[in-house]
């Protein structure tokens, strides 16, 4: 009996008990559509906690905060020497190093003003990097700044500021704030030193050639000032400290271990290639005692934790197929009872037990396959209207705005690929004891249709 004759007898037989073998196929759609809409959420909340993390920080980069000292007792602060040794790892991008004004620097144009963290940054490395800019340039000149994003919006008018020149969302009101255009204008730069306990100040003008781009966080605020090192320079010269930290001339304060942190970084990141080259070189710096961070590292940990969920949803969701497989069982059952005529038909003209066998676990199959191909169609359909309708819902019912980039329910290939085997394994396990059975049909007692 050819292959093709086997699935037309199959199809045939399936027709003459329509109602019983939808219902089969619909209970066997519903557990699969159970399985992947549950396992689904899994795969959603992970999406959205993955996006969440490379949003926050760039996959690529790797902060190193010290280097573990000789006794073990604490970590030293990161020199050129270590800066020099990363740019020589291998697949090493840039290596950016910034120092932070040990002043609130205050920065003002015509009547506006805003006290805020200077930062000093090597720019032909920020390059490197790719430092973002949302208008302008990055720093060439050496009295030229870049400004964080945020500045604009808080330079207010000089003077105590009030509660009414803020909005609900604490936010400074325009009619309060400068309104021109920063770019190419002069601003200038105060820092102070205390000499026999009086301030002294001195204003530096520089020129802001940039403005930083958003961060991509709501809550997040970049309002410093990005300096050059030439500019950081005139700074220590003034106040006669390293990182212009204030000190009062006439106290007694040991200048020798300050001098020690003036050529040390408060910041130094490093820019891997590729992402699949971060863990090569954090296990490298592991290695040479580094404290190191990357996003990567935890990103194995949320993806370790989130396919062990994974796995247990698959598994809840199996038990619904299993369910499903009760109803295949007693289909094929039926079918080997009401088809014992056909069976000792096709004994008497020479067909095998294996062929036999093969046409009933073909059917089984064919179900499973049916509702297989159901459900992951229906489970689209469900995790679209979820991903649409439960903000709506969480909208009207607590009026909370749901976070743009929370996915509730992400179903990708691999999931219906995993249910379709699944699906297939379990039909095909509920229909061979009723193949087996039908290959023990005695032809004489079926051709009589007593089985």
């Amino acid at each position: 009996m050819k292959l093709k004759d086997q699935f037309r007898f199959v199809k045939q037989n399936m027709k003459k008990n329509r109602t019983r073998v939808f219902m089969t196929i619909l209970a066997t759609a519903m557990g699969c559509a159970f399985l992947i809409v549950l396992a689904s959420v899994g795969f959603g909340l992970q999406k959205s906690v993955v996006k969440e993390i490379t949003e926050g920080g760039i996959v690529t980069q790797i902060d190193v905060y010290g280097q573990e000292t000789d006794d073990g007792n604490g970590y030293r602060q990161l020199e050129d020497k270590d800066v020099q040794t990363f740019e020589k790892l291998k697949d090493v991008k840039s290596v950016t190093t910034r120092k932070l004004l040990q002043q609130e620097g205050t920065y003002s144009i015509g009547n506006y003003q805003l006290s805020t963290q200077t930062v000093v940054a090597d720019f032909p490395s920020e390059i490197k990097a790719g430092f973002e800019l949302s208008k302008g340039r990055l720093a060439k000149g050496q009295d030229e700044v870049v400004v964080g994003f945020h500045f604009p919006l808080n330079l207010a008018v000089i003077g105590e500021s009030k509660k009414e020149w803020f909005d609900d969302k604490g936010q400074l009101k325009e009619e309060f704030r400068f309104n021109g255009e920063l770019i190419g204008e002069k601003i200038n730069l105060t820092v102070q030193k205390l000499e026999e306990g009086k301030q002294v100040e001195k204003i530096i003008p520089v020129t802001v050639v940039g403005i930083t781009k958003k961060p991509t966080k709501e809550w997040q605020e970049d309002r410093s000032v990005y300096i050059s090192a030439n500019i950081l320079k005139e700074i220590e010269s003034f106040t006669g400290t390293p990182k212009g930290i204030v000190l009062d001339s006439n106290s007694e304060v040991d200048l020798t271990q300050l001098e020690v942190d003036r050529n040390t970084f408060d910041d130094v990141k490093i820019h891997a290639k590729n992402m699949e080259a971060v863990q090569g070189i954090a296990d490298k710096l592991k290695e040479e005692k580094y404290a190191t961070y990357s996003v990567v590292n935890e990103l194995k940990q949320v993806n370790l934790m989130f396919a062990i969920a994974k796995v247990g949803l698959i598994f809840i969701g199996t038990i619904a197929i299993l369910i499903a497989s009760i109803g295949i069982y007693n289909t094929m059952t039926m079918a080997v009872t009401e088809r014992a005529p056909d069976i000792g038909i096709m004994k008497a003209i020479g067909a095998t037990p294996r062929t036999i066998k093969r046409i009933f676990l073909l059917e089984s199959s064919y179900i499973g396959l049916i509702g297989a191909l159901i459900g992951t169609i229906v489970s689209y359909g469900i995790s679209y209207t979820v991903n649409f309708a439960i903000p709506l819902i969480i909208k009207q019912a607590f009026n909370e705005e749901m976070p743009p980039e929370l996915i509730f329910s992400d179903i990708p290939l691999s999931l219906p690929i995993i249910c379709v085997v699944i699906c297939l394994g379990v039909t095909i396990l509920s229909g061979l004891r009723p193949a087996q059975r039908a290959t023990k049909v005695d032809v004489l007692k079926a051709m009589r249709r007593e089985v």
